[in-house]
């Protein structure tokens, strides 16, 4: 049997600024965005090619908004570096460890995001 991480929940404070931020700065898309009661609304956000989602809303978390970490994996760091920041995205600099690139940012609520170009994997013994 398969085990697919597919939706992370994001806590947010303001569901319409981080929907923003998402969409227009980091380049999600907006799959649903659905108001339920005034106390309920669930909005899911998916990067570019990836089959996980990120949910943020009001009613669907009790965490406090800048509590989470989410982690990206590109195979350009710098050319998803230049996207952030020609998209307005207080990007930091790109660091190289021997597990990877990274770049790292925030939402507008502290929540952390790293970017991450795995390193090259050796080749198979012949």
């Amino acid at each position: 049997m398969e085990w697919k991480l597919e939706l992370v929940i994001v806590p947010v404070s303001d569901v319409d600024r981080a929907k923003a931020f998402y969409v227009e700065q980091a380049g999600f898309v907006a799959e649903h965005d659905h108001v339920m009661t005034d106390e309920l609304r669930f909005v899911q956000l998916t990067p570019p090619g990836s089959a996980c989602s990120i949910a943020i809303g009001t009613g669907i978390t009790e965490s406090a908004p800048g509590t989470a970490q989410v982690q990206l994996v590109v195979a350009d760091i710098e050319e998803a570096r230049a996207q952030l920041v020609a998209r307005g995205v207080d990007a930091g600099d790109v660091q190289v460890f021997p597990w990877g690139s990274f770049v790292y940012f925030q939402d507008p609520d502290g929540n952390r995001i790293a970017v991450q170009q795995m390193p090259p994997r050796p080749s198979p013994a012949a």
